[in-house]
């Protein structure tokens, strides 16, 4: 990303500036960590009403934290050097991860106020890095959507376009990022939510490695598919913040104890030579929007150029992941959401009229609380997990989620990394799909199958489609545990790309406010 000098330090330079920049600047002190945070601060009051990317603003706390790393820093000595590298740079967080001190609503009415009595892990990550936390963000209805227009208090806006979407669920930590509101965000990816959002926003994506980052504390949807991740708007970025979040917890069942602390070296000296590149035969072609094609036919030639071997690959049961997908996940929310009762924490709903009993307290409570997508998950997954159709559905999509593990394999047997297009077309318009579930869903067929299998799932911008100037996603894919492979190829391609825009992407983006989607092309 293009340096700045001393002298174009002002606010509106400082939030365009990547985290790694940020952090270079604080640990050098020619900035101020009250001064950056402030400086986002001051462009979420700005911007934000025409966004909606914040559920909360966190402004008290997030300067305390920021005065609190300037202190330590003017002080000097070990507690100074002592400072993790992103010290001082803000962050915001999807609503959907507990925090003490601010409401986690999980976009729905069910929680709406609710106080967490803990943090989540990544939060307490967050807070022994001391890096300032911005607020929540806003997102599809305990992270159910593909657009961020199921969230119960307003869709989020796309700073591309505001008459689009900014994907989903986590378009809310994607929108802050690419409107400049932060420069880091947390997301949490169950079938696409970190990758494809950063597909239609031009920023970058990762969910890492199931079991790499811990889910304690990420209010769960589908426990065997959800991943937290960050958001950023690059490669390094995303890797400075992984090694922050990431880390075996003993609170989360899943998490692997597996180290994973060469991220940042693998994204900072990445190269592609020899490498092996797999285009997935299913995940491109027909059905594809031909700017999206497009893009990513260039970014093949220019990692061939780099040095890597691009060959195809088949994963012949991808087709079968979508529906498998819907049948796994929604039995998952089912069992998951059984809490929302009414009874222990959140709304609670008196029925009008008839006897008082805990079942009509129930019903009650979760038909004002839960939001129409919600309640068809639920109401889905109920009945894939009845008596006499569960072996029918969730066991036979649980046999097909095997047979995409062993697809992946068998690629990776023939390839070291694969790629893809992160979404098949670019950001739709608000309303365009809201009204028809199974059109909605087809926006994850190129993210589903990682979350499938465990492995991890990088998207990076690869520049703006021919036919209306908006943002398309690169994904690369890898084994399980090689995270570091993704940012390692991913440094390298980001960097070949900026060369053919001539700068990042997002600064292309139109102004907020603007309707023209024109203001810049990768051709």
């Amino acid at each position: 990303m293009t340096e700045l000098n001393s002298t174009e330090l002002n606010s509106a330079g400082l939030i365009r500036l990547s985290a790694a920049q940020l952090a270079a600047k604080l640990a050098a002190r020619e900035v101020t960590s009250v001064e950056v945070t402030q400086a986002y601060l001051d462009r979420i009051a700005a911007v934000d009403g025409q966004v909606n990317a914040f559920l909360h603003v966190n402004t008290e706390e997030a300067l305390a934290v920021a005065a609190e790393v300037d202190a330590i820093r003017a002080a000097g000595g070990a507690a100074a050097e002592e400072l993790h590298e992103l010290a001082g740079v803000p962050i915001a967080v999807k609503d959907l991860i507990v925090t003490i001190g601010q409401p986690t609503t999980a976009g729905s009415r069910i929680l709406e106020g609710w106080h967490s009595p803990y943090d989540a892990t990544v939060i307490k990550k967050l807070r022994a890095a001391k890096m300032p936390i911005l607020g929540k963000t806003n997102l599809d209805e305990f992270a159910m959507g593909s657009s961020t227009e199921h969230s119960a208090y307003g869709p989020t806006r796309n700073p591309w376009d505001l008459d689009r979407i900014p994907g989903g669920s986590g378009g809310g930590s994607a929108a802050a990022v690419a409107a400049f509101e932060a420069p880091l965000a947390l997301g949490t990816d169950t079938g696409g939510s970190i990758r494809q959002p950063g597909a239609v926003t031009g920023t970058v994506g990762m969910k890492p490695t199931y079991g790499a980052v811990s889910r304690y504390g990420a209010i769960a949807m589908a426990s065997s598919l959800d991943q937290i991740g960050p958001v950023s708007r690059t490669v390094l970025d995303s890797a400075l913040l992984q090694e922050v979040i990431g880390g075996h917890d003993p609170f989360d069942s899943t998490s692997l104890t597996d180290p994973f602390d060469n991220l940042v070296a693998a994204a900072r000296t990445g190269n592609v030579t020899g490498m092996k590149i797999g285009i997935i035969k299913e995940l491109h072609g027909e059905g594809y929007q031909a700017g999206v094609e497009n893009r990513f036919n260039e970014s093949l030639e220019l990692l061939k150029e780099a040095g890597a071997e691009i060959v195809e690959v088949s994963c012949p049961n991808f087709k079968y992941a979508l529906g498998a997908y819907y049948l796994i996940m929604p039995s998952e929310v089912s069992s998951n959401l059984a809490k929302f009762d009414g009874v222990r924490f959140g709304m609670r709903v008196l029925p009008k009229d008839g006897p008082l009993t805990i079942e009509r307290v129930m019903a009650a409570t979760r038909a004002a609380g839960f939001g129409a997508e919600v309640k068809r998950r639920i109401i889905l997954g109920t009945y894939a997990l009845s008596a006499g159709y569960y072996d029918a559905y969730y066991g036979s999509a649980q046999k097909v989620r095997t047979l995409i593990q062993r697809d992946f394999d068998a690629a990776f047997a023939q390839a070291d990394v694969l790629i893809s297009p992160t979404a098949p077309t670019t950001a739709f318009k608000l309303g365009e799909k809201l009204d028809d579930p199974l059109a909605m869903y087809l926006n994850d067929v190129a993210t589903i199958p990682a979350n499938m299998a465990g492995i991890p799932g990088l998207s990076l911008p690869g520049g703006l489609a021919d036919e209306d100037g908006l943002p398309v996603g690169i994904q690369l894919l890898a084994p399980a545990r090689e995270d570091a492979r993704l940012y390692r190829v991913g440094a390298v391609l980001e960097s070949l790309l900026e060369e053919k825009w001539g700068g990042p992407l997002l600064a292309q983006a139109p102004a907020l406010g603007s309707t023209s989607t024109t203001a810049g092309g990768s051709n």
